[in-house]
């Protein structure tokens, strides 16, 4: 079994649970509810059993930074994915919605600009792309989101971020970003422009759930591989006496 195979298992019940509300968002089920809540911490408990334990229930050195910012960012996006249950003393749980979610955009820029081993490159050129959607969405919702209309655009700024940054760390976490751009960007016309259908709900949760799983599990794969090689050079190192990474000896 490869490495990525191992890392993926942990997420087969966020995958399952993923596609049971997607259904039921596109059906417009009693059940969509209460699915919507259990996606995060599925992805949590995936992230986490991916990065602490290896097959046979080990555990593996914790990349404790890392990790945590991580489960920050979706920790506050299962906020916001429930701001009406969560906040319910706001009349309108749109605000604390943007405001979740634009915490976890912070994080993930953090861990995608900042997380060692994550950035496989540096921002490339076609990024800029996203300045271009950024400003598109901007002119086609300003004159339909009133007196939220600072916060849309700031919330803005943070998803095309995101969307950016994960240019910097593959594909996996490339496509993951950008599915989260346009599951927002079908939210923000379902929320603000009059007459979008009541079916985008299904879209939205569908590059959701997707944009999600990818960036965490890209993520994590990336911190596999960096947590992989390190040992990897620790024992080539440990093995050399001529080598810095030896241990010293009397």
């Amino acid at each position: 079994m490869t490495e990525r195979t191992r890392a993926l298992w942990p997420f087969v019940p966020y995958a399952v649970i993923s596609v049971v509300h997607v259904i039921a968002c596109f059906g417009q089920y009693a059940f969509e509810g209460w699915t919507k809540l259990l996606l995060m911490p599925l992805l949590v408990g995936a992230v986490v059993a991916s990065l602490v334990f290896v097959p046979g229930l080990r555990v593996r050195p914790v990349p404790v930074g890392a990790l945590t910012v991580l489960v920050i960012a979706i920790v506050f996006s299962w906020l916001g994915d429930g701001a009406r249950w969560f906040f319910p003393m706001f009349r309108d749980e749109l605000p604390m919605m943007l405001a979740c979610f634009g915490i976890a955009h912070i994080a993930y820029v953090l861990l995608m600009w900042r997380g060692r081993g994550i950035a496989v490159r540096r921002l490339p050129a076609w990024s800029l792309v996203y300045v271009v959607a950024y400003l598109v969405l901007i002119a086609l919702l300003l004159p339909h989101t009133k007196s939220l209309s600072g916060a849309v655009m700031a919330y803005g700024v943070l998803l095309a971020a995101t969307a950016a940054m994960a240019t910097r760390c593959g594909p996996i976490v490339g496509l993951g970003g950008a599915l989260f751009l346009l599951s927002d960007a079908i939210l923000a016309f379902r929320l603000f422009v009059p007459g979008t259908s009541i079916w985008t709900n299904g879209l939205v949760m569908l590059t959701y759930t997707l944009g999600q799983g990818l960036i965490a599990f890209g993520i994590v794969a990336a911190l596999r591989r960096r947590d992989t090689t390190e040992n990897a050079r620790g024992a080539a190192g440990a093995g050399d006496p001529a080598s810095p990474a030896a241990p010293l000896t009397a």
